[in-house]
Parts: C-alpha cells; structure tokens; sequence
C-alpha cells in the first residue's frame, strides 16, 4: 500500500507539502497541488486522517473552552463555531468547565492540551495572571469571545455589556418606571464570571442618568437559570414592596422571574414590567422584551477569526470586535400602572 512518503517521493516535494496540498490548504501553489495530486492518484494512495495530521505536525482540531455548555448562550456560541470548524476540516473538542475552579486549573494548569490542539477559544472564562501565563505559554493561535475574557496577543469577539444593560433600563425608564430591580450575578460561581459586572455597572448608569439612585434593595443576586430567576423574584419579595419592573441579566433569569410573578399574583406587565439579555430562542414565545445579541455571529466570527492564522499565510491577529445589539420590544414591558 502506498504511504505519503511515496506521494512526497514522486511529487518530488515534502510530506508535509504532500498534506497540505491533499488537505487543500491555500499555502500550497496550484502547480504544486497538481503535481501532488497527480502523483497520489498514480499511486492509487487515499490519504488517512491521522497520516495528514503526523505529516503536518498538526492535531486539526480547535479547543473551545466554556464555564457551562448547559447555558443558551455558551451553546449557541459553540454550536455556531463547531460548524465554522468543520467546514475547514477541523475537529471541535470542548471543555465544559461545569462552574468549577478546580476544572479550569486543571485545564490551564497541566498539559491537558498540549499537543492535543492547534488553537484555543475561550469562551466568557476569566483569566487571572498565572492562567494568562499558562495559556500564552502554549504559543497556540487563540481567541476570547466575552468582556470578561482577554488575553494579551489574542483577538476578541464580544458585545459591549455596559451599553447593552444600559439599553435595557433606559427603556423601562423610558416608560415611566424608576423602582427597576436588577438581577444578575451568581454568588456561588467558583470561575469568578464578570460579564454581569459589567451589566449592573450598565443599569446604575442609566439610572443615574435619570436621576435615581440606585436601591440596593432592588439589586439581587441570581444564577444564570430559569431557576435562578424564580428565587431572586422571591427574595425581591420577601424584601417588601415588589418593584415596578425588572432588568434581568439574561433572558433565562428573566423567563424565571416571569414565571415567578405570575405564580405571585402579579401580572406581566400590568404590575411588573420584566426585560433581559441575549433574545435566547424562547424569548418570543413567551413574550418577552429583550436586548438581542448576536450569539450565533459571535461564534462564527469567533472561529473564522481562528482559523485565518491556521489556514493562511498571515501572522497572527490582534484585534477586538464588538458586535452591535439591539432593543426587541415584546409584550413583557408596558408603563407602569397608575396608583
């Protein structure tokens, strides 16, 4: 049987060349690939996978990290990437950290992925100073997708967070309301998640803005859940009078929370106006007004972002894109009730 050394023999070039050409990479000339190609088909050799891979010094495969997979946006984000990968040829491997410390210094601080990928992509994991010497130490093309996440060197894709919160309680106090709760922020998380800092810092400033002063009774912690949202509208409610609206930090805590008012004898948005982040795919179904952002966008770009250092010829991409989101208005906010 014909091996790649053969192909690279006759060709009069390289194996690695030899894999390049076979794979269809654009580093190799037309001349060159024809040549290859003539070789291996006069050869009858059908390269292996794993054959490529050694020839080339190359995995083919991209690993993409994440705090929770179970979460909208962190799936939507990988699935929209995977798919990028795979139309290159390349392989996914996720890492589900599940929220857990102890996941991320393993991850980060063994040789979980040495030789086993060719790039990273962080997606929303917070870095401190010895996990960010830790991943540059791999030398590997990378990309963060997330405010919280940066790494010196690397390209990130995100939404700006602030101004993202900030559209979200401007238009409650657009329709009149000035006791807006807000609910972000999971006091058990092990990773140390910054993008709902961000968000709070966004709904003070709108509020300022308007001349109110923040109520720290109106500022709940919650997880990033359905369920996460259910319990924060009950602390909200166990501190005395209901606000007249909510900013949730995600559409997820939002769903909860609509549930939980309802389950309260509250009506939304008759008595409670309820907003979030993100238009997650139930989010119309429910009715639920929202500040969209481009999940599936971010992944794509994420990885089309990744791929250029593998697939071409440029030096590696130092840049930060920060998508536009915008104001979806659905039956879940309304002024609030006169007394």
């Amino acid at each position: 049987m014909p091996r790649i050394d053969d192909v690279a023999r006759l060709a009069g070039v390289s194996t690695a060349t030899v894999s390049r050409a076979l794979r269809g990479l654009p580093t190799v000339s037309e001349a060159t690939r024809s040549r290859v190609l003539e070789a291996a088909a006069q050869l009858g050799y059908i390269a292996s996978p794993s054959a490529s891979r050694l020839a080339g010094g190359k995995t083919r495969s991209v690993a993409v990290v994440v705090p929770r997979i179970t979460r909208w946006f962190f799936a939507t984000v990988v699935e929209a990437a995977e798919d990028a990968f795979h139309q290159a040829g390349y392989d996914l491997l996720l890492y589900n950290l599940g929220g857990s410390e102890h996941e991320r210094q393993r991850l980060l601080h063994t040789s979980a992925l040495y030789k086993r990928v060719d790039a990273v992509m962080l997606v929303a994991t917070p870095l401190l100073t010895d996990d960010l010497t830790s991943v540059t130490g791999l030398r590997l093309p990378g990309v963060t997708v997330s405010s919280g996440t940066r790494v010196p060197g690397w390209p990130s894709i995100r939404i700006d967070d602030v101004a993202a919160a900030r559209t979200a309680t401007e238009h409650l106090i657009g329709l009149g309301h000035r006791r807006i709760a807000h609910i972000s922020g999971d006091p058990s998380d092990e990773l140390a998640f910054t993008t709902h800092i961000d968000r709070r810092r966004g709904w003070c400033q709108a509020l300022l803005a308007a001349g109110v002063e923040p109520d720290p009774q109106l500022d709940v912690e919650a997880e990033f859940t359905v369920a996460g949202g259910g319990r924060s509208v009950a602390e909200l409610l166990r501190r005395g009078a209901p606000p007249t609206a909510i900013f949730a930090a995600c559409d997820e805590i939002a769903m909860g929370a609509m549930a939980a008012l309802r389950q309260a004898g509250l009506r939304v948005p008759a008595d409670v106006s309820v907003i979030g982040i993100d238009d997650h795919d139930l989010a119309g179904v429910v009715g639920l007004t929202t500040v969209a952002q481009p999940a599936v966008e971010q992944g794509r770009l994420a990885a089309a972002t990744l791929l250029r250092p593998l697939t071409q010829a440029d030096g590696p991409v130092d840049e930060t894109v920060i998508l536009p989101t915008r104001l979806i208005v659905r039956e879940s906010t309304a002024p609030p009730r006169a007394h």
